[in-house]
């Protein structure tokens, strides 16, 4: 209903937003240069952030823009499998038939890593998201599935994401030889208040609206009930322009912020 009131083709605060088209905020424009540092040094880079934060968007955009003459990425999110259920998962991402057998796995997985960046000089990159909740086992699995000759090579590159839990985690003494191998970290911060109407409006616009319906006083509203989480941003929005509808309003401003995002709650 409010996408035909305002003339939008779709929710510009939804999930239908074509990749190539997400506002580059600073905290994008950090992390990606981290990503491409990573890809020339390769090893292994943890990404963290609170829930909503767009990490999961992030890692989408970056494996997209990948060379796939280059780069093989290996999307896997199952987090809270058994080591066994780990080991298949993983060496179907990199397009192997599992054995039945753990030691069987953990060669094969080595292998193939090591074929597709020494023989096929493609570098494989391992993302594994929502590490928080992997378990010690797990995460003393990575530790030994990424140690390639001594540890003197890394012919891959693993992205561990999650939320901050997993900082606890790898300050057990168990975690320890993991955390060490850590080449590079990010912490992402969310939306700046001088973001919010480049960020509103670039969405508006690339669903249909050239006009930013949001007033200052709107976005600063926003801001202020999501503390620059583009999740909470996002959802805060649709719940305005939906209660703006309602009372066939045009422009947003900071009552109907409030009053769409009370409806919302409830």
């Amino acid at each position: 209903m409010f996408r035909q009131f305002f003339g939008l083709k779709y929710n510009p605060f939804g999930k239908e937003m074509d990749i190539a088209n997400f506002y580059e905020s600073e905290d994008m424009k950090e992390l990606n240069s981290r990503f491409k540092y990573i890809q020339t040094t390769r090893g292994i880079f943890l990404l963290l952030g609170e829930a909503g934060m767009g990490k999961s968007t992030a890692l989408r955009k970056f494996s997209s823009e990948l060379n796939p003459g280059l780069y093989k990425p290996c999307y896997f999110s199952l987090s809270t499998v058994t080591v066994m259920d780990f080991y298949c998962g993983l060496l179907m991402s990199l397009g192997e038939i599992p054995s039945h057998k753990k030691v069987t796995m953990f060669h094969q997985i080595q292998q193939a890593i090591m074929s597709l960046y020494y023989n096929r000089k493609i570098t494989p990159v391992i993302i594994l998201d929502e590490v928080q909740m992997l378990s010690n086992s797990i995460l003393e699995e990575l530790r030994l599935l990424f140690n390639f000759k001594m540890d003197s090579e890394n012919p891959f590159i693993t992205i561990l994401s999650g939320q901050t839990q997993i900082r606890n985690k790898l300050q057990l003494a168990i975690n320890m030889p993991l955390k060490q191998r850590i080449s590079i970290k990010y912490i992402m911060q969310g939306l700046k208040l001088d973001e919010m109407p480049d960020y509103i409006g670039s969405r508006l616009k690339y669903a249909g609206l050239s006009d930013n319906v949001f007033t200052p006083s709107a976005m600063e509203a926003i801001y202020s009930m999501s503390k620059g989480i583009p999740r909470l941003v996002n959802n805060i929005a649709t719940a305005s322009l939906m209660y703006a509808c309602s009372i066939k309003q045009s422009h947003i401003d900071e009552e109907i912020v409030y009053q769409g995002q009370r409806d919302f709650d409830m």
